[in-house]
């Protein structure tokens, strides 16, 4: 399990963190979220250790990240694949991590077959694309079989193909009772591969809980109905303080009634029903719902004034959950490819 606790990372007047705290339990993929510059690579670093919190504590069942004996076998990241020497292979660099944390030669080989580049393992690192270094990266956190994991953006660069097996992966990870944790700005990836959620938006909590919650929190939620008796039962829904649109196809759009008072509704009138079911928000729309005012940078379409790739039937917000990473050099006693 990780857990933070009121941690808080300042740099100079910048406050890029402000009290987060947040649990991540182990059999389940829990999503990190947050618009760009939101926090969520700091507090990655901080919990392992390589950003230290100018207060609060981030521990990994229950030690902190510079405690642990041995950190390959204790826990796994991916925080920037490329931060790898170019001039060395893939086998050596995997080679010389093990070799800090007394990690079987046969390990190396064994996950970079796992990661599907045994076939490249003695490339120099240099030559990769950017989807085979994310697979490089993802070895290295795999390397010690730890416990714990931890992912930023780890789909970055691969392809279709290179997607699903990481969605496998990682659920498969969780299935086995690891903890995974894991950031992405794909919401429509993290709504098929996350069970639980973290959510932040300028260093703060925002959210954290189940995806279906997360959902369930945002306005984006209404009952499609279709009858014959139409008009007659937009008068009772409005009449009974529903909020009810007319769409183009005929049917209605109810908010502020659920399903089941519709239907009740309906029958006592003896009104027809011909479709009565309830839509949620998708987790993008929620996500864009509930971090509008978290938001740094913002775009806007100049025709027609609204931001560009947004649902109409939220507020419009220009921004994607992209990560927010900055490069820097790995700590020989780390596992990561640290930011």
């Amino acid at each position: 399990m990780i857990e933070v606790r009121g941690i808080t990372k300042r740099y100079k007047d910048t406050v890029a963190v402000d009290d987060l705290s947040f649990e991540v339990r182990e059999g389940v993929v829990t999503g990190f979220l947050g618009p760009n510059g939101s926090g969520k690579s700091t507090t990655m670093r901080m919990i392992m250790g390589l950003d230290a919190p100018d207060q609060g504590t981030a521990t990994i069942d229950g030690v902190a990240y510079h405690d642990l004996g041995q950190p390959l076998r204790e826990v796994g990241a991916l925080l920037e694949a490329k931060a790898i020497h170019p001039g060395r292979s893939a086998f050596n660099h995997l080679w010389y991590l093990a070799q800090t944390n007394d990690i079987p030669r046969g390990r190396v080989a064994e996950v970079l077959d796992m990661v599907g580049l045994a076939a490249v393992a003695h490339r120099r690192v240099g030559k990769f694309s950017l989807g085979m270094g994310q697979r490089l990266g993802i070895a290295a956190a795999l390397l010690g079989d730890p416990p714990t994991l931890l992912f930023d953006e780890p789909i970055n660069g691969l392809d279709p193909e290179g997607i699903l097996w990481v969605r496998n992966l990682l659920k498969g990870l969780a299935a086995e009772g690891r903890t995974v944790f894991v950031s992405s700005h794909l919401m429509s990836e993290m709504a098929l591969t996350a069970e639980q959620l973290v959510v932040i938006g300028r260093g703060r909590l925002i959210s954290s809980g189940s995806v279906d919650d997360f959902i369930a929190e945002s306005s984006g939620q209404f009952v499609r109905v279709r009858s014959r008796e139409g008009r007659v039962l937009e008068e009772l829904l409005r009449a009974r303080g529903a909020h009810v649109v007319a769409e183009d196809d005929g049917s209605y759009s109810v908010s502020g009634l659920d399903a089941a008072a519709i239907g009740d509704l309906a029958g006592d009138a003896r009104l027809h029903l011909h479709e009565l079911s309830p839509q949620m928000a998708s987790l993008e729309e929620a996500f864009m719902e509930m971090t509008r005012d978290s938001v740094e940078y913002r775009g806007r379409d100049s025709a027609s004034g609204v931001d560009p790739g947004v649902h109409p039937s939220i507020d419009p917000v220009a921004a994607t959950a992209a990560s927010c990473t900055t490069p820097t050099s790995i700590p020989s006693t780390s596992h990561t490819s640290g930011k």
